[in-house]
């Protein structure tokens, strides 16, 4: 698939507020600083198209991209990020929740894992939730131009591991680099074989 447009559409506080559900959609989620705004904009061709931020729990509503005229790509804000008031993050979950839960157009749900790491609870109790919610979702290890091939194997092998202790089919995963553009085409093939109903 090639990109040839991406613009910000809007920013809303809640699903109900988000454009009008006509399109296939594609959701990126993932714990803060998992390097999810530089995967955006290197899967659009676009530097700032998602705003980078060297703050953590920057993202705190429903940002929709359009691509190509014919489908949403949404940034949602991270998780586990602990400097925030109780409050603030018990709101924000259930934003997430209603919207994952309730957006009709809703295709697939790109996970981001940081691939440096061994597997983290939060990430675990998230995909986790996704299955109880029965959404669609694939797994997105993130940052590989930061460790070791041998690292980000193992933590990968680990992370699926972890999971095959409570899931009996394990989604489909990917290995990108927002440096290095890796996993560019195969995430952009996923997005068009959904579209395509394939």
């Amino acid at each position: 698939m090639q990109i040839k447009s991406a613009k910000y559409l809007i920013s809303s506080p809640s699903y109900e507020k988000c454009p009008k559900p006509d399109k296939p959609e594609y959701a990126f989620i993932g714990r803060s600083n998992v390097g999810k705004s530089s995967l955006i904009n290197m899967l659009v061709n676009q530097k700032n198209l998602a705003k980078t931020s060297a703050t953590p729990g920057k993202t705190q509503l429903i940002n929709h991209f359009l691509i190509n005229d014919s489908w949403y790509l949404v940034d949602l804000p991270g998780y586990g990020y602990a400097k925030r008031s109780q409050r603030d993050r018990n709101r924000w979950e259930q934003m997430i929740e209603n919207y994952l839960r309730k957006r009709e157009n809703l295709m697939n749900v790109f996970v981001l894992i940081d691939a440096r790491h061994s597997p983290q609870q939060n990430d675990l109790a998230f995909v986790n939730k996704l299955g109880e919610w029965q959404i669609p979702f694939v797994l997105v290890f993130t940052k590989v131009d930061k460790e070791k091939p041998t690292v980000v194997l193992r933590n990968e092998k680990l992370f699926l591991e972890k999971m095959k202790e409570s899931w009996q089919f394990l989604p489909q995963s990917f290995i990108t680099s927002a440096e290095k553009k890796q996993g560019k085409e195969e995430l952009l093939m996923f997005i068009q074989n959904c579209n395509e109903g394939k």
